[in-house]
Order: C-alpha cells, then structure tokens, then sequence
C-alpha cells in the first residue's frame, strides 16, 4: 500500500530516531532565544498606530520640542477637609526629593494646590529607558514611597498619570507568559487525561506542543530584532493559547486515526504510516487555513493587529511541524503500551461504529429538515444578543477586572483639576500661525486652558488641557473637534496628537481593519474550502453555518459580559480577534468532519458516508474543541477584560462550534442535501442508495479510497 514519503520517513523502524534527534537539536538552539522574547515587544499604545496616522505624525515631530522617551507621573496630595501648612510644607520639600528617585529627571512641575484648597499635584517626569515599560513598576513604586514617606497624618497620596496606568498594566502582565503557560498545561492535560483515560498518553501532544511554542518563540524573537517584527504581549499571549489548542487539536486528531489502524493493522509502524497518510491531508489543510487566515490580519492598519498576524501564522505552522512529524516519531517509538489500560488491539472491532455519535447520526437521520431548520433558528435567536454590542473601546478604569491604583489615583485627580491636565491635547503647527491655531484651540468646548506656545525650526507646539478624563468618550469627542477646528486654519498644516488622539487612531484602525479583514477571510476560507472538497455547494453552506455560529456566539457572549460580568463595552477589536480566531479555527471542524464524509462518500454514497464520518470524528472534534475551548478560557486567568472577553467568547464559540454546529447542523444539512453537496463534481453522481441510512462502518477501511477524478 502506497504511503507518502513523510510518512515513511516520521515512521520508519530507523528514521523515527533522526527524527527525535532533529527536534531534539531544534529546541536545545531555540529554548535560548524564546527566552529573549520579552524584550522586544512593545507594548505602549502609540507603537501600535501604523506610521500614517495623525497621532504618530506628532509624536514624531514632538521630539523636536522634548525627548520621545519622557512620560510624566502625576502625584496627588489630597486631604479632603481642606489642606494644612504642614501638607503644602511636605510637597514643597517633596521636589528636591522626587530628583533622587531613580528614573526621574527634567523639570518637576508644581506642586499645584486645587481651587478647593483640598489638594495638590505635581507633575514628575520619568524617563523610560531601554527597559521600557517594564522598569515603570519600580519607579512608580520608588515615586509613591518617596510622597508617603514622612506624609503627616491624614494625608493621602495617589500616583496618577501615564507613568501609573503604564506601571499597573505592566503588573497585569506581568508573568503572563508563565501563567498563561501553566494554566494551559493545566486544562490540557486535564482534558487529555479525561480524553484518554490512560495515564501517560496525555504527556507526549503536551511535549510537543511544548517544543514546538519553544520553536516558534524562537522564530519570532529573530524576525522582531532584525525584521521589525511587532510584538506586544497581546499576541505573545495568544501565541502560547493557539499553539496549545490548535497543536492538541491536530494531535488528538492524528491520536484518534492511528488508533483505528492500531485495530487494522498489527505492525505499529504501518499504522502510523497509514493514519498519518490519510489523516494527514486534512490536518495539513486546516493548519494551512488557520496560517493563511491568520496572515489576513497583516493587512491591518492598526500595527498590533498586523503583527498578531504572522506571530500567529508562524505557530500555527511550527505546531503543524511538530504534530506531522515529532509526534507521530514518539507514538512508534513507545508502542502500543501508551494506550494502557485501554490499548487497541489488532483485529479488535471500532467502537466509534456504534457509538454516541453514530447513535445521535442515526437521530438526525430522521428528520434531517426539521433538524437543520430548528437549530438554524435557534443559533439565529443567540445572535439576537448582537444587538447589545459596545464595541467602543475600554477606558483605563474598565480595562482591568479588578480595581487598580492608578484608576482610583485618576478619580482622586478628577475631584479636584481638569480630568485631563496630566495628558494634554497636543497641536503641532506652523509657527506663523501659533496665535490662530492657539486662540482656535482655546474656543473649543471641552478645552479648559491652552499652554503657551512654543516655536522651534519653524514649527509651534501648543498643549490644551481636556476637561474629560483623556480616555473617556467626551474626551475623544473633544479631539475631533479640536481637528476638525485646526485642520481648517488655511496654511497651518496643523496636526493633533497626545494620549486621546492615540485612543482616537486606534479606534479609527480598528473599524477600518473589521470592514476590510473580516470580508477578506471569508473568502480566503470559501476558496481553500473549494480547492479541499473540490465543490461549490459545501463550501458555500460551511461557510454559512461558520457565519452564523460566530454570530450566535458573539451574541451570547455579549449578553454574559452585560448582565453577569458587568463589562461595559468591548474593545474595538474584539469583533475582528473573535471572528479570525473562530472562523479560521472553526474551519477545522469543517475540514476534519467533511474531508472523512468526502472520504466515504466516494464509496457508501453522501448520506451513509455523513454518518460514518460523524460517528468517526464526533468524539475527536469534541474533544479538539473541548482542549481548544479550555486554552483559550485560560485567557480569563489574567486580571484585563479584553482577554477576558476573547477568552469567553472564543471557548464558548468552539464549544456550540463543535457540540451542536459541526455535529449536528451540518450533519443535518448533509443528510439533507446529499450528493448535491459536491456539485459540480463527479462525487455527486455517486448514488446514496434506497436503503435505510446506517452508520455502518467502512467495508474498504482496509484499502486505498479510489480517487474522485
């Protein structure tokens, strides 16, 4: 029986041994630079903005008016029953001290008492170093140390500003690629361990997956030093999930075939070839369909976006490597002894003929109409909740599922100066139109006082301060309208910048990324999902049931996050990240389930075939999703919403993905449309037969499946 030569290869009685040795050497050169891969990401907001837009244009051109890597903190001094001379007298000593602290530098602005006589703030400036973001922690903490310090009684101190929000999100992500890491291992191994039932089988698609994160890593880590890759933590995070739950997935699938051929064939080593052989294709297709949805998110404007989008390609690919090849090595290598106590013996019948989901394929059969139509409207009523969608962006007090200090600093701020005096609204001009673009900015509503101006190389830097929290959607109103005021000064050339803008520009990214990418997978999808099953009717009615499941799994999740989590709003990618990471690895449901129908189509005819490969991949894709699901859950171990709510609605997506769109929606449909799912090719004259539809197991299992020609 002919058998691919890297199944040959991976499986043979000598080369499964070099194949070990090869991985072996990988992850001895990669483990190195995986670890590097903290430090060159990027985490700050305006990193994230592609280089055309307008918030990015000013922090360019402000360099020349103040360093680019100088952020202020903001200490609050407050006493609510009105401040004392000993309070004024400890600021004012505070100064000469907050130059000590390590980090800070420049001129200290302030201290500035309230108009209400309550408190005082002042204004250090940090200097963020090649450490970035990283080191914000500890002067954040060496800054507040140095207020509290001989403070007398009853004077509370805040740390507010740019430095404290960067320091509190550096603490939340802080060891998350550890935590992110052991809470994956944790579900998958619980998951597989349940799956299996045996108590060592569970260890080997961990090891792998395990080497082939370490590998990826690597490879990241290099195109992010000499490629100008970008990294945030975001997608490093992502990155550890979806080489987890995607590699167990392929795992579990080439698991569940060799077990089959462990039954059919007595020589390990021809099974593996073989479940490697036919399993294989499809496994391969998903991985490429995940890699090249993935690769759509390059197109993004926003540069997170794109980045997350060959950082996810190049795991997706490197767990496929590992799965196709050091996994199926190690399976022969150990033998038949890793299935114990439940180990496949030859000659043993396949229980999967007469299982659950054959038994339930049997129920569909039934009434196949009815079924899809019913399912069909009740996915439709979850995606009602769609219509509760606040897909507007978080602010800082609600990007974090418990309370931070700098939040609570920002509301002390707020009670008593402008909400956005720390975070100016930043104009950069001409010079010779300073006074226009100056007194323009002024009679802006939602402007509380314009800054001097200040001229250098003919140009004019003109700072307003928000009378809204800078993050808030009146802020952000405000700074439209502040462009919308300069941009028609004639000859200014003038451009907006500062903290809101960002937040502005990347909302603007972010709606523009959702209309272009989301229409772009789509058919990205339908056509890989053509080329696989070489027709035109299943891709189109895949790609319908894919559709529909996103929006019924985003309408619940939406409902959940108002009503149970208390989430006010979504991040402005959250529709973008849920749809990619569900559509294109929900396509593998798809590809696992019909490339098995199409597989024994050919032989028993479209609706026999739709029962055999449902009650032969029901169990696997469960599982996959079940493993999927609790890696991408592990998302809600870190204290942020916005992992939070991909992790929910992601798990919850792949879970009515696999239990009821896969299983039982799309096998209704096939039972239904029968042959026709394969216009227009020559698989649709194959006939399905006037007897009953049983999940009767497959009479060739035992050779080569004819090619459709």
């Amino acid at each position: 029986m002919a058998t691919g030569g890297v199944a040959r290869l991976v499986c043979g009685r000598r080369t499964k041994w070099i194949v070990l040795a090869f991985w072996v050497l990988v992850v001895i050169m990669a483990a190195p630079l995986a670890g590097k891969l903290t430090s060159v990401q990027k985490n700050d907001n305006s990193a994230w903005l592609p280089g055309g837009a307008e918030a990015t244009q000013v922090a360019d051109l402000q360099a020349q008016f103040q360093p680019d890597d100088i952020a202020p903190a903001i200490v609050v001094y407050e006493r609510t029953g009105g401040l004392t001379p000993a309070d004024l007298a400890k600021a004012q000593a505070d100064v000469a001290r907050m130059r000590t602290v390590e980090g800070v530098t420049g001129d200290i602005v302030g201290p500035i008492p309230s108009q209400d006589k309550q408190a005082i703030e002042m204004i250090v400036p940090v200097r963020i170093d090649d450490d970035g973001w990283e080191a914000l922690p500890d002067i954040a903490a060496s800054i507040t140390s140095t207020a509290e310090n001989g403070a007398p009684p009853g004077l509370e101190i805040f740390l507010a500003g740019p430095v404290a929000a960067a320091a509190d999100s550096a603490d939340a992500f802080a060891g998350i690629d550890g935590t992110l890491l052991y809470t994956t291992l944790a579900v998958v191994a619980i998951i597989l361990l349940i799956t299996y039932r045996s108590p060592v089988l569970w260890l080997l698609p961990i090891v792998t997956a395990g080497i082939a994160l370490t590998s990826s890593q690597a490879v990241i880590y290099l195109l992010a030093k000499y490629a100008d890759l970008a990294v945030n933590a975001q997608s490093a995070g992502i990155l550890t999930v979806l080489v987890f739950g995607a590699g167990t997935d392929y795992a579990l699938l080439l698991v569940a075939r060799y077990r089959e051929e462990l039954r059919r064939h007595e020589d390990r080593h021809e099974a593996m070839q073989l479940a490697l052989h036919r399993a294989g294709p499809a496994i391969i297709a998903s991985a490429a369909t995940v890699a090249v949805g993935m690769s759509c998110l390059t197109l993004a404007e926003l540069n997170s976006t794109a980045g997350l989008g060959p950082v996810a390609a190049i795991g997706i690919v490197v767990g496929l490597a590992a799965m196709i090849s050091l996994l199926p090595a190690l399976l022969v290598i150990c033998g038949r002894w890793l299935f114990w106590p439940v180990r496949p013996r030859y000659g043993t019948p396949e229980p999967t003929a007469t299982g659950l989901w054959a038994r339930l394929g049997l129920r569909i059969a039934r009434r196949p109409r009815t079924v899809w139509i019913a399912t069909a409207l009740a996915l439709g009523a979850m995606a009602l909740g769609l219509l509760q969608m606040n897909a507007v962006g978080l602010t800082s007090a609600d990007q974090f599922t418990t309370e931070q200090p700098s939040t609570v600093a920002e509301e002390a701020l707020a009670r008593h100066f402008p909400a956005g005096g720390g975070q100016p609204v930043t104009v950069i001009a001409n010079a010779g139109s300073a006074q226009q673009v100056s007194s323009t900015l002024a009679a802006v509503p939602g402007i509380s006082e314009v800054a001097d101006p200040i001229s250098k190389n003919g140009l004019v830097l003109i700072d307003g301060t928000l009378n809204s929290a800078p993050d808030s959607a009146a802020a952000q109103r405000t700074v439209e309208e502040v462009r919308d005021a300069v941009h028609a000064i004639p000859g200014a050339d003038a451009k907006v910048g500062g903290y809101t803008a960002v937040v502005v520009d990347i909302n603007d990214a972010n709606r523009h990324d959702n209309r272009l990418i989301i229409p772009l997978v789509l058919l990205v999808v339908l056509i890989i999902l053509g080329l696989l099953l070489r027709a035109i009717v299943a891709p189109l009615i895949l790609i319908a049931t894919v559709v529909l499941s996103f929006a019924a799994a985003l309408g619940v999740s939406v409902l959940v996050f108002r009503h149970i989590f208390d989430f006010p709003a979504e991040d402005t990618s959250f529709p973008l990240f849920v749809f990619v990471f569900l559509v294109a690895l929900g396509i593998d449901y798809n590809i696992f389930l019909m490339t098995r129908v199409r597989e024994e189509a050919h032989t028993h005819g479209t609706r026999r075939g739709a029962l055999i490969g449902l009650g032969a991949t029901g169990g696997v894709i469960t599982s996959a999703g079940i493993v999927l699901a609790g890696t991408f859950a592990a998302l809600a171990s870190l204290p942020l919403v916005a992992f939070a709510e991909i992790g929910f609605a992601v798990a919850f997506g792949v879970l009515l993905d696999t239990l009821i769109v896969r299983s039982v929606l799309v096998t209704a449909l096939n039972l239904d449309v029968g042959r026709w799912m394969w216009w227009p090719s020559k698989l649709m004259h194959v006939p399905d037969g006037d007897g009953p539809v049983t999940a009767t197991p497959p009479a060739t299992s035992e050779s080569e499946p004819e090619p459709v020609r």
